[in-house]
């Protein structure tokens, strides 16, 4: 009888206590490993919990690790070694002590901000280690967190404590936003050859939106990116799963939860009302395959605008228009425009399926090095 349940991680976790401690007080918080802890228990077994420092110097934090179980390494301060260097170095050999003489343990852990860690990330990724990492945000090194396999950031975790209630008063609310000029959105003028257009941003912000409806926004254009990206280098259906790694593999600071969900079914459920994504059962239970509609939203009416851009500008411009500067024409037109709504890797992607499509014409010209786009004269569409 073959059995369906999957073997649980098995984690290691390391602290560089004296690098996260320090970050947390200079934010005003108090470095508790509990709230840690509860996220990766989430995660799997934990085998091995360690921190390292110079306990002397904390000894108010030695409570709250032994309550956590922490197994505490004392990195003693000598007056002829450098400190720091001692408990990196120490804790760098240990880690790599079990990796080599522990096969079951499948997943590190390391918590600190310091770049000096990067290697031990590589050489524990080379022993097929999957490492998560733990840092501040403000005191996290740019280096460490792309080399891991997930980020996490001790201050967005739930529960923190602060280590005390910082100054007087009411926090301020933002001021208003001024109202933006209504000529801002309006068609501009001069969209012939002559007006070189500068390349406008991805995606386009809309000042009526909040910041955290914009974050949406961007978070749905790397998701159907990213679903996009592994339909066409893999065959078979998408599970959510190796969806979610997908995206870990890009941004390994990625979490669900900082866009108000609970879960990443639970996105998924979100994007799939939109009409973003669709949802049906898998072969195995709870991790449904992802797809786009077979009919994406509004795929027609980004695909008529493109037509009539294009019609519009074999008129301007008395010929056939060129594709670089293109995007920046139907944006004047509709500024939300972006063809990753709709799960197309690139804008020439795009205009290629609406070539597929009989949508508009569109040839290469050598001498130039450029693409061309134009609408037959009497095709019938409209």
């Amino acid at each position: 009888m073959t059995s369906s349940h999957t073997p649980e991680e098995r984690l290691a976790l390391y602290v560089d206590h004296e690098n996260v401690a320090i970050g947390a007080r200079d934010i005003g918080y108090r470095f508790d490993p509990q709230p840690l802890l509860e996220a990766l228990v989430e995660r799997g077994r934990l085998i091995t919990r360690r921190a390292y420092a110079d306990w002397n110097l904390f000894r108010d934090d030695r409570r709250g690790m032994v309550d956590a179980n922490m197994e505490l390494i004392e990195i003693p301060q000598r007056s002829d070694s450098v400190r720091k260097n001692a408990a990196d170095i120490q804790m760098a050999v240990d880690a790599m002590e079990l990796a080599l003489t522990r096969d079951f343990v499948s997943t590190f852990v390391i918590v600190s901000g310091d770049s000096d860690f990067t290697p031990l990330v590589s050489k524990l990724r080379e022993l097929n280690k999957r490492v998560i990492g733990v840092g501040l945000k403000g005191s996290t090194s740019a280096m460490l967190p792309p080399a891991c396999d997930e980020f996490l950031f001790y201050d967005r975790l739930e529960g923190i404590p602060r280590r005390e209630t910082r100054g007087g008063g009411p926090a301020q609310g933002r001021p208003k936003k001024k109202p933006t000029s209504p000529t801002s959105s309006k068609r501009g003028g001069g969209g012939g050859k002559g007006a070189a257009a500068a390349p406008t941003p991805e995606p386009t912000p809309d000042p009526k939106s909040s910041s955290q409806k914009q974050d949406l926004r961007k978070l749905e254009r790397l998701i159907t990116r990213t679903l996009a990206g592994i339909q066409s280098s893999a065959a078979g259906a998408v599970q959510a799963s190796n969806l979610k790694r997908a995206l870990l593999r890009k941004d390994p600071t990625f979490n669900e939860g900082d866009f108000g969900f609970r879960g990443f079914r639970e996105l998924l459920r979100h994007l799939a009302d939109g009409g973003v994504i669709t949802l049906t059962d898998g072969s195995a239970p709870g991790d449904p395959e992802v797809d786009f509609p077979s009919a994406p939203r509004d795929e027609d009416g980004a695909f008529q605008l493109l037509r009539d851009t294009v019609k519009e500008l074999m008129v301007e411009l008395g010929g056939d228009p060129p594709l670089s500067g293109l995007k920046d024409q139907l944006r004047k037109r509709q500024p939300d425009f972006s063809e990753k709504d709709l799960g197309y890797s690139g804008f020439l992607q795009f205009c290629k399926a609406a070539v597929t499509k009989d949508i508009v014409e569109m040839d290469w010209e050598e001498e130039d090095a450029e693409y061309y786009l134009y609408v037959e004269e009497g095709d019938g569409k409209a």
